[in-house]
């Protein structure tokens, strides 16, 4: 973790508090209810700096695990009930109606989708997007054994990822992993297949969510192990293999395959060379193996083939912004069916803060934290819309109760309800960052 990516997260993360916040307070101040606090971060015990104005304490707390705003006359989580055993006053929350007071709690996600969708709308426009186009894999996808085990299979062309059409690599790879099911192209025909859980599992337990399939690549050699085969045999740089007995190679993940059958055998190796195919003797050692690396050139320049910019005019932006606020937040719910899963064990892989942060790249990139920024923002979102006492979707769920029923919640049975969410809540902050640490330690990042 280097100090770039620590401050580039708490400039993150202080953006989307500050307007996560503002979102219930600017609904809070127009319903004229009091708003006794505001601040960046938490306090506990104590403020790094705080000032007054207009009734309302600003702050910024030393615990950057989030902020909060502290209005009169809700049951939040400072468990402050003094003002609650007195009767109501008018400028309080709990005096407001059951529709002002689910305006104000929806007030922060709003600004976060919204957030969301202003962000990936202006990066559409000024950057456009650059990804890499399945259907440019001419020959194909190659495939690690973990994406076999998923059902892929190499040689395949990805169609399409639960009935949608799935154009991009960069996305592919991620909801393919939430996926009930994938369309593909194979040996000319289109076939529809059910994604494994265990081939998932596998692709989460090897860190591959994003290298399990790529496009396929010829194999030319770049540097040769001293004393290996391949060195002993003649080879050289920039020698590309096309053959094994006979046998046509035409791609770097046919080569391995081939090789497993002649271990510790003599084959006889076709090769490139200027322009002009030879035929050389090797040895397969005991490994499979001829003893060089390949040019990560030649993959690169594969991939890069499949490169697309597309650019965006400005009413063009704001529908796609749209869109891409909403395949984040739908992926952000898929995640869950592998999240919870027994299967797949995806919660072994969830991050906190420290993995969070070690996402950020370690010098400023200003379209990854702008794109970082607006996919938290639809996280955060989500997260608080969730209907446990503590966040927003608690209170939602309260207020919402009361206005289908038309009677309010008793106030003892919102403070224990408070409690109990807020026991959770720090419960699992202790595990997940608990369970950073751990991954730090042991150099599991």
């Amino acid at each position: 973790m280097t100090l770039i990516q620590l401050l580039q997260f708490i400039l993150s993360i202080s953006i989307l508090v500050v307007l996560h916040e503002l979102g219930h307070f600017l609904p809070a101040k127009y319903f004229k209810t009091k708003v006794e606090k505001f601040y960046l971060f938490f306090d506990p015990w104590f403020s790094l700096a705080k000032v007054k104005f207009r009734g309302t304490e600003y702050g910024i707390g030393w615990l950057p695990f989030g902020g909060y705003v502290k209005i009169a006359g809700m049951v939040d989580e400072s468990m402050d009930t003094e003002q609650l055993n007195k009767p109501a006053e008018p400028w309080e929350f709990r005096s407001k109606p059951a529709w002002q007071r689910l305006i104000i709690m929806l007030g922060g996600v709003t600004v976060n989708f919204f957030l969301a969708w202003l962000i990936y709308s202006s990066l559409s426009y000024f950057k456009g997007e650059t990804y890499h186009d399945n259907t440019k894999f001419e020959n194909g996808i190659a495939v690690s054994e973990a994406g076999r085990k998923m059902g892929l299979k190499t040689g395949d062309k990805i169609l399409k990822i639960d009935g949608k059409t799935a154009d991009r690599m960069e996305t592919s790879t991620v909801n393919m992993l939430f996926a009930n099911e994938v369309t593909v192209e194979r040996d000319g025909k289109e076939i529809t297949f059910p994604v494994d859980e265990h081939g998932v599992a596998a692709v989460l337990a090897q860190n591959e969510a994003k290298a399990y399939f790529s496009p396929r690549f010829p194999v030319v050699i770049d540097s040769l192990v001293p004393n290996g085969p391949a060195k002993n045999a003649g080879l050289q740089k920039g020698d590309r293999i096309v053959g094994i007995n006979g046998k046509s190679i035409n791609y770097f993940d046919e080569l391995g395959t081939e090789l497993e059958k002649f271990k510790n055998q003599d084959i006889n190796l076709s090769i490139l060379r200027d322009n002009t195919t030879k035929t050389v003797v090797t040895k397969v050692d005991g490994k499979g193996k001829l003893g060089f690396t390949t040019d990560v050139n030649v993959a690169q320049a594969s991939l890069e083939t499949a490169r697309v910019t597309k650019n965006y005019t400005l009413l063009e932006a704001i529908p796609r912004g749209l869109t891409r606020t909403i395949d984040v937040l739908t992926m952000q719910i898929k995640q869950f069916k592998i999240v919870f899963n027994t299967t797949t064990e995806g919660y072994k892989k969830v991050s906190g803060p420290i993995g969070i942060i070690k996402m950020m790249p370690e010098t400023v990139n200003w379209e990854f934290f702008w794109s970082f920024t607006a996919m938290f923002s639809v996280w955060l979102a989500f997260l608080n819309l969730i209907p446990i006492p503590g966040l927003d979707g608690g209170h939602v769920m309260f207020t919402l109760w009361e206005m289908i029923t038309g009677k309010p919640v008793p106030q003892k049975v919102l403070e224990n309800a408070q409690m109990i969410g807020v026991i959770f809540l720090l419960g699992l902050m202790v595990l997940i960052f608990g369970n950073d640490i751990v991954k730090w330690i042991t150099g599991k990042f």
